[in-house]
């Protein structure tokens, strides 16, 4: 016995969804149904439910009381009898985690669109998307199961064998680009739509080499085939825009129209087509580290409230490792490249002063809040447990090549917890606090708990100096350009304000200003609006030479705008700091213990 949603997409002007639930004759006098408030992957209250508009319920097409429980939930009143629930979702959100329509495309997370019912939800679910009347030319893309009178890009009817499944099969709709290719024996589908420019060709060939790496780590030993019958990369595409969200068959990504490569430049490998690689090795990377093998506060999913885990810095932090060390590993970027990259993280960490405040436990946990709600307080007062999190898999790695004279690393540590969840099957209960630094410490067989534990708790820099010595790359510090906090300075005169700045209609909107800084000390805050120093007026283009032709240790003017006001204060200009790091190779040899997989 299933139950049937239908999804109409001809209020697509109104960025309404109009849908129906079929339920058929039960045994329930009652049912119970209800909406999820946050979806898998992102961990904020998103209230899905404020976008349901106009809900219904009928029996033999009169209409029957809906009872209010809360903002998420409702019942009905049924007597076993087969009723139809009707209602229309307001779609306008082009992020990853919601839902939106419009003439040119349509995109949702099931979390968005499909009330649950209850007494139904471990029962097989069934979707038909109906072909919209205002265009003959969409198409549609989507991890739902395809029952054989469907054809893949059809619309007409999907199922999924529960509401679990249901939610986690995101569906891309639109005139797009659709590319194929075959990993393992398993069809995978990238799906590009938006406006684009890409050499499709090559975007094929890298995509195909991040996940038949990944597919290789996880299954050497399982038989080189991955959990999944097939995979999509759901990708949309804007001017600017930047995201990923992970399902069990597929991923929903966001990146920009030039985040490709381009057709006329073979050779060139841009820092946007580099970002797009690591966001969709990062989201593959999901496949089996939190979509499958998850905390055990995951094991199920809460999803009518928060559910708490400790545990983040493993599944992302892990995966963040992971996702760029696949683009060196696959030969898409050279072992310097990497070294880069790696650069920028641990600069970006070190840069702020939240790792100081908060440690990698209590960013896990506290997500729901201060990391997907952030204030501007943000670089100051709290630390990602994606890019720390990463440092300690690069620890993590790094001691495990040591102690086994690079017989083994963080992949065989990935494998055990893979196997873990494989041998658990239906009783799988999630991973623990210890288990990742258990299993490392059984592979290594070195004492290395407490010095794992005390970085995990501890508010300092994850000690990496002595350790990528080691192996062969030097850890230096370096002073940033007041510009650009991320880039290196090469110039011996480049005057330190502390703050991040983006471009405003007028002059320069300040997007951070860290602790203990000059910008700090002259009052300046976030949202302030610089129009001038030291009487010229300012903006994206000429601040850097401005500040690189005053002097240090000397005050200057700087004229902002403040909630509309025009206010004044003085600066002082200090030498950079060293906030930055720098990672050098200075022994290939060395190198190579880490380069290799084991």
């Amino acid at each position: 016995m299933s139950i049937k949603y239908t999804v109409n997409f001809d209020l697509a002007n109104q960025h309404i969804y109009q849908v129906t639930i079929q339920v058929p004759t039960h045994q329930q006098k009652q049912l119970s149904l209800s909406l999820p408030a946050w979806i898998p992957g992102s961990y904020m209250i998103r209230d899905f439910a404020k976008n349901i508009i106009d809900l219904q319920a009928k029996i033999d097409g009169q209409a029957i009381e809906i009872e209010l429980i809360d903002k998420q939930n409702w019942q009905i009143t049924t007597q076993g009898q087969a009723c139809e629930i009707s209602y229309q979702v307001y779609a306008f959100d082009s992020s990853v985690r919601t839902a939106y329509l419009d003439q040119q495309r349509a995109f949702f997370n099931g979390t968005s669109l499909f009330i649950s019912v209850e007494q139904f939800a471990d029962a097989p679910q069934q979707v038909e998307l109906q072909t919209p009347s205002f265009t003959d030319k969409w198409k549609v893309a989507t991890g739902l199961q395809r029952p054989s009178e469907t054809q893949v890009y059809q619309f007409g009817l999907y199922q999924a064998d529960n509401y679990a499944e249901l939610i986690d099969c995101p569906v891309e709709i639109g005139d797009f680009t659709h590319l194929e290719f075959t990993i393992a024996g398993t069809p995978h589908y990238l799906i590009l739509n938006g406006k684009h420019f890409a050499d499709t060709q090559r975007l094929v060939k890298d995509v195909s080499k991040l996940c038949q790496h990944h597919i290789d780590m996880f299954e050497r030993e399982t038989g080189g085939k991955p959990p999944f019958k097939e995979y999509w990369f759901l990708t949309n595409i804007l001017p600017s825009g930047f995201g990923g969200l992970e399902h069990k068959n597929s991923t929903a990504l966001l990146c920009s129209t030039f985040d490709f490569p381009n057709i006329n430049k073979p050779e060139e490998l841009s820092e946007g087509y580099k970002t797009f690689l690591s966001l969709a090795s990062h989201e593959y990377f999901h496949n089996w580290n939190v979509c499958r093998i998850k905390p055990e506060e995951f094991v199920p999913y809460s999803l009518n409230s928060e559910s708490y885990t400790k545990q983040l810095w493993a599944f992302e932090g892990i995966t963040s490792y992971y996702d760029d060390l696949s683009l060196y590993r696959t030969g898409i970027v050279e072992f310097s490249d990497y070294l880069k990259t790696k650069s920028k993280t641990i600069s970006r960490v070190n840069r702020g002063k939240g790792q100081l405040k908060q440690n990698l436990i209590e960013s896990s946990f506290y997500t729901w809040t201060k990391f997907y709600q952030q204030g501007p307080d943000a670089a100051n007062n709290i630390v990602s447990y994606y890019t720390k999190g990463s440092l300690l898999a690069l620890w993590l790695d790094l001691n495990i090549r040591k102690h086994t004279g690079s017989t083994k690393s963080l992949d065989d540590v990935m494998r055990a917890l893979w196997q873990q969840y494989l041998d658990g099957g239906e009783s799988y209960s999630g991973t623990q606090l210890d288990t990742v630094i258990d299993i490392t410490e059984s592979i290594t067989q070195a004492q290395i708990k407490q010095a794992f534990f005390d970085i995990l708790n501890g508010k300092d820099l994850v000690p990496l100096t002595d350790l990528l010595a080691e192996f062969g790359v030097e850890y230096k510090q370096a002073a940033s350009k007041v510009n650009s906090p991320l880039d290196i300075s090469t110039e011996d005169h480049s005057p330190y304000l502390g703050l991040v700045y983006k471009d405003a209609k007028l002059g320069l909107e300040i997007a951070q200003v860290l602790n203990d800084s000059p910008a700090e000390q002259a009052g300046l805050s976030v949202q302030d609006v610089i129009i001038a120093i030291d009487n010229l007026v300012v903006n994206t283009a000429n601040f850097s030479n401005i500040t690189n032709n005053l002097n240090l240790d000397k005050s200057y003017p700087i004229a902002y705008v403040r909630n509309g006001e025009l206010c004044k204060t003085q600066v002082q200009l200090v030498k950079p700091i060293n906030e930055l790091v720098e990672l050098t190779l200075v022994d290939a040899i060395k190198a190579v213990a880490w380069q290799k997989i084991s």
